[in-house]
């Protein structure tokens, strides 16, 4: 545990990790921050609606399915990266900038686990499901733009040593986004309605969240 702290401290101050004993570190560690950092929100995720045990089973739901959100999306959003950093001609620092991304999944858990409380205490201020899916949404928005001052961080020196980095920085942030929301439409319910049976994915889990925005809003507009 003292060394998952170590690891958390230095990854909050932006230590560089120079020892390739670190780097090694930087990648495994930052996975097990990911399991728990994930795990302890989603846990606080799922619990919407009470603790009886007709909700246990989301609780243990939503803490396997939060982590498993994270490494997915940056898991899918890996290939394309690859590819786009080899067209431009940055494979030499590919390792490094995949470092990079690594640890800034680890820094998203982080900064859910410590968004967890305030989860908690919209849970007992309301009773509203889609107030709390708002805040959930409100709550990774916060966590995914906070991460990513580390990520700018980490890809200071992959800029300083070629401009082109720069622009593959804005290339996995789109990628990443874009990935990470079908995955989140995918492995819905992350909450559950308290008046339906706790399942792993729902009904019609494999559509397309932009297909579903586009009808909603073409409805609207009719």
């Amino acid at each position: 545990m003292t060394h998952l702290l170590r690891f958390v401290d230095r990854l909050l101050r932006s230590a560089t990790l120079h020892r390739r004993s670190h780097v090694h570190e930087g990648a495994g560690t930052g996975l097990a921050i990911v399991v728990i950092g994930g795990a302890a929100y989603g846990a606080v995720m799922g619990c919407f609606g009470g603790f009886g045990s007709d909700r246990s089973l989301q609780i243990i739901f939503s803490a396997v399915k939060v982590p498993l959100l994270i490494a997915v999306t940056a898991a899918l959003a890996m290939p394309s990266f690859f590819v786009l950093n080899s067209l431009l001609g940055l494979r030499n620092d590919f390792a490094e900038a995949v470092r990079a991304v690594v640890v800034t999944q680890s820094a998203v858990a982080i900064v859910l686990a410590s968004l967890a409380p305030y989860t908690a205490l919209w849970y007992a201020s309301t009773t509203d499901y889609n107030e709390a899916l708002v805040f959930n949404a409100l709550m990774f928005a916060v966590a995914s733009a906070s991460a990513q001052w580390v990520l700018r961080r980490r890809y200071a020196p992959l800029i300083a040593r070629d401009p082109l980095h720069r622009v593959m920085l804005w290339g996995w942030l789109v990628v990443y986004a874009f990935v990470g929301i079908q995955m989140g439409w995918v492995m819905r319910p992350f909450i559950g309605q308290p008046e339906l049976t706790p399942t792993f994915f729902r009904d019609g889990a494999w559509g397309n969240a932009y297909v579903v925005v586009l009808e909603s809003i073409w409805r609207a507009l009719r």
